[in-house]
């Protein structure tokens, strides 16, 4: 029995050293100021911090384009609904141009039944709805004037339940 309490005092005493060096490091978690990689970091983090207190942003003809890249979208919001009201979430919706036949954009619901697709402006467009259950639904949507459309879709299940 001594023996086993020789062995628990051995194993305590080295728990507590560890356990020091240990909540030595929270007390101080950066290195002293004359270690090798302060050395380094400290004057690169100060030129770093002078060159951007005097840093002027500098804009050419063509940062202009690159700025503006958005200014030309329409968006299209939709919230999707189910014939009692509920939010329908999982509704895929499939975005074209009225003179392609290729769907361009594709989107999912989130858990709020909602959505939104960045599309170009100045065209028109078909918006394709479908959910597991309900019928397809389909419209028009003219991007040419404006910047924005918000659509709501009450789905409709199919006549004899789930297909």
């Amino acid at each position: 029995m001594g023996t086993n309490s020789t062995r628990m005092t051995t194993t305590w005493k080295k728990t507590k050293r560890t356990s020091n060096t240990f909540l030595e490091f929270f007390r101080h978690p950066l290195p002293a100021f004359d270690h090798p990689i302060m050395r380094g970091i400290l004057p690169f983090a100060a030129l770093l911090f002078v060159t951007t207190l005097g840093a002027v942003p500098v804009t050419s003809a063509g940062d202009e384009k690159q700025s503006d890249s958005h200014a030309h979208d329409f968006v299209i919001f939709a919230t999707v609904f189910t014939e009692q009201g509920f939010t329908l979430p999982g509704a895929k919706v499939r975005v074209r141009r009225t003179d392609e036949s290729k769907f361009r954009w594709e989107v999912i619901s989130d858990r709020r039944g909602e959505l939104g697709v960045r599309v170009k402006q100045g065209a028109e467009y078909e918006l394709t709805i479908e959910a597991h259950g309900f019928k397809p639904q389909t419209r028009r949507i003219d991007a040419r004037e404006g910047n924005r459309e918000d659509l709501t879709f009450q789905m409709q299940p199919f006549a004899g339940g789930k297909p």
